[in-house]
């Protein structure tokens, strides 16, 4: 394939009145005249483009040369596609309707900011040195971290039920389905005056430091619709009642579909519920699976790992599931944990070393640590202490393996036994959203605030960064269904903004004209962009 050399000329086109240049090189290849652009001076007078123009003409071979310079170089690609979702999903109206304001367009470049690079308000506050995030977010000038973050962030968090009751019309309907967990957040520091931060049951197992708990609604998809932020010291089960009267009081639903995990919907709760326009989803314990087995509603032998059973009883539907991949993985669980147990107990029934703690009290602490108590019958006291393995309660345990229940007061109209089951194990989704808001993908902590308003707007905003990201990676899906696994995966969300922070906004002297230039998007950017449906 025969191809010459390339030739540069300057374009001087319009956009309404405005004139700019884009610069082009020609070149003949196979005997057909090709073109390609490469870059476009804007900002310059009609005047300034013509000589430019002229000098181009005369002197071609300079131009890639000692007479084109980068000044400087912004990273663009990712604020500004994480920007114009944001704005197309509306999110910017629903913050406020006067988005000319200057704490609504500073809230959303926070938000924006907390997806493309975390860190703290200041560390945001001060990333115009390499970032045309503010910029794009319409705020000129120096960015003040009070004025910009906080004065913004406290304004933000006196709009969110109005921006949460926008999310959940948007995105439920009457009767329609809706996920709810919650999970805790540990601080570091000193929260004296907080009423938020409390020592609780930490799910990051990280003992010794105070929290708070955070409540997150979705919908079936998992697409968030509301967060709260509620006592370190809050109970799962304590929660539920306030959240069903959330959806029905304050965001307006008459009926609602309420997905829960199990043991957050206990018993007294249950009955609590207003059944006529809230129905319910979730799953029993172990213990509550014994107890309909032994009252013979359930039988063992009804589990099946290829089939949905389901069994009715006063008005409450039993969906009877097995899983033979959990029911090995529970098994070996429990051997591990009973092997460590009955070790740690033997060197301590055979310990004649007297410490502070007697061995009961040594024995206790090892049962609980593994949580090995209910197979362990102790014998004696104190010193004079043995033990055994409860066998039979062993064989009781492992027949339920595998097998869970899921169960609903909903009529089959309303959902099938297979959408039960699928809904509930769709909750694995707002973990997702948790693991998005406590990883490195939006940090939600540390967090650095010590009053509790601005805590509660922290994890605000990280909600409404996990809504522009969540709604991303829908558009994305079909890039990433078609990636590798494992080691062969490639299109993590982490590479997809890394890869779009590689487009610059350059500020480029060409021959004596300074000008602000958008680097062209290579292949890959330019797919990721049309998936995204964004135009630079």
């Amino acid at each position: 394939m025969l191809k010459k050399s390339k030739t540069y000329h300057l374009e001087i086109q319009t956009h309404g009145r405005n004139p700019y240049g884009v610069i082009r090189t020609s070149y003949r290849e196979s005997g057909k005249v090709k073109h390609e652009n490469l870059c476009r001076l804007s900002g310059l007078s009609l005047d300034q483009l013509k000589v430019i123009q002229a000098t181009i003409q005369n002197k071609n071979k300079v131009v890639l040369g000692k007479d084109f310079k980068i000044l400087s170089s912004w990273e663009y690609g990712a604020s500004y596609a994480t920007y114009s979702i944001l704005k197309d999903l509306e999110l910017h109206k629903a913050i406020y309707s006067r988005f000319s304001d200057d704490w609504v367009k500073s809230s959303i470049a926070v938000i924006v900011g907390r997806l493309v690079y975390q860190g703290s308000k200041l560390s945001l506050s001060n990333c115009c040195s390499y970032s045309t995030l503010w910029e794009i977010c319409g705020i000129e000038g120096e960015i003040d971290v009070k004025t910009h973050c906080y004065d913004a962030m406290d304004k933000l968090l006196e709009r969110q039920e109005a921006i949460q009751k926008i999310l959940a019309n948007k995105h439920l309907q009457e009767g329609a389905l809706v996920l709810y967990d919650i999970t805790s957040v540990y601080m570091e520091g000193e929260y004296a005056t907080s009423d938020l931060v409390e020592f609780g049951y930490n799910r990051d197992q990280k003992r010794g430091h105070e929290q708070i708990v955070i409540c997150l609604l979705c919908n079936k998809d998992g697409c968030p619709i509301a967060v709260e932020v509620l006592k370190g010291n809050t109970k799962d089960d304590t929660t539920v009642l306030d959240k069903i009267d959330e959806l029905r009081h304050k965001y307006g639903f008459e009926k609602i579909i309420f997905v829960g995990d199990r043991g957050m919907i206990t018993q007294t709760k249950y009955e609590q519920i207003n059944h006529e326009a809230v129905k319910v989803v979730s799953a029993l314990n172990h213990k509550e699976i014994l107890d309909l087995c032994d009252k013979g509603v359930i039988q063992m032998n009804l589990f099946d790992e290829n089939n949905i059973v389901e069994v009715i009883d006063e008005n409450i539907r039993y969906m009877l599931c097995k899983n033979p991949v959990m029911a090995k993985k529970e098994a070996k669980t429990r051997q591990e944990l009973l092997k460590k147990t009955t070790d740690e107990l033997d060197k301590i029934m055979a310990s004649a070393r007297k410490t502070k703690n007697s061995k009961a009290i040594r024995a206790g602490k090892i049962v609980n640590k593994y949580k090995m108590a209910k197979f362990i019958i102790f014998e004696g006291s104190d010193e004079n202490l043995s033990y055994k393995v409860d066998t039979d309660k062993v064989i009781t345990e492992s027949s339920l393996d595998g097998c869970y229940v899921i169960f609903t007061d909903a009529s089959n109209a309303d959902i099938s036994a297979a959408e039960a089951v699928k809904n509930y194990k769709n909750l694995f989704k707002v973990e997702q959203a948790f693991a998005n808001l406590k990883t490195v993908q939006l940090e939600i902590r540390p967090i650095y605030h010590k009053t509790d308003d601005r805590i509660k707007c922290h994890v605000f905003i990280c909600m409404l960064a996990y809504y522009v990201m969540w709604n991303m990676r829908q558009r994305l899906k079909s890039l990433t269904d078609a990636d590798g696994v494992g080691e062969n995966r490639k299109y993590s969300f982490d590479y997809i903004l890394e890869n779009l922070k590689a487009i610059r906004r350059e500020t480029v002297n060409f021959m004596g004209a300074k000008t602000k230039v958008i680097s062209t998007p290579n292949e890959e950017q330019d797919h990721i962009l049309n998936l995204l449906g964004v135009k630079l």
